[in-house]
């Protein structure tokens, strides 16, 4: 089914909204990107298909990323400039929404669980709440390659090409493809890969527990399973972990089998 989408400011940070088709499902949701890219990255497969199955869908860009401002200070941004992006956006919504966030984006979500509470919370390959310097270990010692290129990106250098690919992806993806998100990727925030790595990790005993799902990529080597299993762990939960899949599971080839997966786990909570 065709679905509809509408890019809006709020507070000058882009919200992309899909409206739902049919009668809409009593939750909307509420997209979080990771480092690097913005809401453009969801809106390739997941907002789609979400709205076709009933959800109101929104996903912001972070301060600085994709058509949000910021882009000229994007260096000095703090992660709790993220945080406060986030709850901008959750206000502006219907009904509070089911957050959704990935790689970076997850650790935003739990650092706005600090403070406030949510629907539903779905993590995906999220920084764990020990921040970064256990998956920067891992690169280090496994894909030290990678781990020159992604320093690269972040001081506002262009990495290799084939840096997307190893980063985010499992299985084959088109030239074409690649291209495209190559040319939408952009740099980081160097303060708030600081703050995700030792300076404002997640207070636990501080955090809201909504209902929370986790899920992780099997062939991830941005943030392995192993890492994502430590999450689950820390928030007395389970970790589903998808087989064949890299960092990117939202662009995989195979994206159905998460958002199905993710939309099936909202469905059972009656969301």
């Amino acid at each position: 089914m065709k679905t509809t989408s509408t890019t809006t400011f709020h507070a000058e940070i882009e919200v992309i909204t899909t409206a739902p088709v049919g009668p809409a499902r009593p939750t909307p949701l509420l997209f979080v990107h990771g480092a690097f890219s913005g809401a453009w990255i969801w809106q390739e497969f997941y907002l789609p298909y979400f709205a076709a199955e009933g959800w109101a869908c929104s996903a912001l860009s972070l301060a600085g990323h994709g058509k949000s401002a910021g882009r000229e200070r994007l260096d000095l941004i703090p992660l709790s400039e993220y945080v406060d992006n986030l709850r901008s956006v959750v206000a502006t919504l219907p009904a509070p929404p089911v957050i959704i966030g990935h790689s970076m984006g997850g650790m935003v979500v739990q650092k706005y669980l600090e403070r406030e509470d949510a629907r539903a919370v779905v993590l995906m390959s999220s920084v764990p709440p020990t921040g970064l310097l256990a998956s920067t270990t891992h690169l280090m010692m496994t894909q030290p390659a990678l781990l020159v290129e992604l320093n690269r990106a972040l001081n506002g250098g262009v990495p290799e090409f084939d840096t997307l690919r190893e980063a985010l992806f499992a299985q084959p993806v088109a030239e074409t493809e690649l291209l495209k998100y190559f040319l939408l990727m952009q740099p980081e925030s160097a303060r708030a890969v600081w703050d995700m790595t030792w300076f404002d990790l997640p207070r636990l005993p501080r955090m809201h527990r909504p209902p929370m799902l986790i899920v992780g990529a099997e062939d991830d080597r941005l943030v392995p399973a192993s890492l994502v299993e430590q999450t689950a762990r820390s928030f007395e939960s389970e970790a589903t972990i998808f087989p064949n899949t890299g960092h990117g599971m939202m662009l995989e080839s195979h994206w159905q089998e998460s958002a199905r997966f993710i939309a099936d786990w909202l469905r059972a909570q009656g969301f």
